[in-house]
C-alpha cells in the first residue's frame, strides 16, 4: 500500500512539471524583453498652468504627477506622453497653429513628475494649457540593450498612440 501511495506522489508531482511547462500556452505579450513591466497612467487632467521661463523660452507650464517614474526609467527606459482633446490623441511633442501662432507642447520628465510646456515658436505672449485637456504617459522601462543581440530597441516615436497600445495591450 505505502509504494502504491508513493507512486501515486511521483506520478503527481510528474503531471503537474509537465502540465506547467511554457510550452502549452501562449508567452505573455509579444514584443520586445521587458515589456511586461510597462506602466501607464489613466487620462489625467493638469492643474492650472502658469506662465515661467524655460532655457530662455517663455511660455506656459503645469506639471502632472507621475510616482512611478524613477531615476531607473529616466536613464535606461523610454517615456511616452499623449495630449487628447476631443476625439483626438497626439504624441508630445506636439506643434500646432492654435491660438492663431505656431506652438509646441513639449514635457521634461523628472523623478515622480512631468512638466508639461507650451511656447510659441516666436517667443511672443503665451498660449495657455487648459485644464479640460487630458493627460496619459506611458513608461517603458530598460530591458536588454540592443547591443547584447539578444533583443532588438523599438523606437516608439514611429508609432502613433493606438499603435502603441496594442503593442503593449493597454486599453484606450
Amino acid at each position: 500500500m505505502k509504494a502504491i501511495k508513493n507512486i501515486l506522489v511521483l506520478l503527481f508531482i510528474s503531471i503537474s512539471a509537465v502540465s506547467c511547462s511554457g510550452d502549452d500556452g501562449k508567452d505573455g505579450i509579444d514584443g520586445v524583453t521587458g515589456t511586461a513591466n510597462v506602466i501607464y497612467s489613466a487620462w489625467l487632467t493638469a492643474p492650472t498652468a502658469a506662465a515661467e521661463t524655460i532655457d530662455g523660452t517663455f511660455g506656459m507650464s503645469t506639471t502632472i504627477n507621475a510616482p512611478e517614474l524613477s531615476e531607473d526609467i529616466l536613464a535606461k527606459g523610454s517615456i511616452l506622453l499623449y495630449v487628447s482633446f476631443g476625439p483626438d490623441v497626439h504624441t508630445i511633442p506636439y506643434t500646432s497653429t492654435a491660438g492663431g501662432a505656431v506652438n509646441t507642447i513639449t514635457a521634461i520628465a523628472s523623478t515622480k513628475k512631468i512638466k508639461l510646456f507650451r511656447f510659441r515658436h516666436t517667443g511672443e505672449g503665451t498660449i495657455n494649457l487648459p485644464t479640460t485637456l487630458k493627460w496619459r504617459y506611458i513608461l517603458i522601462p530598460g530591458g536588454i540593450a540592443a547591443s547584447t543581440g539578444k533583443a532588438a530597441k523599438v523606437n516608439y516615436s514611429y508609432m502613433n498612440y493606438q499603435e502603441v497600445c496594442a503593442h503593449f495591450n493597454i486599453a484606450q
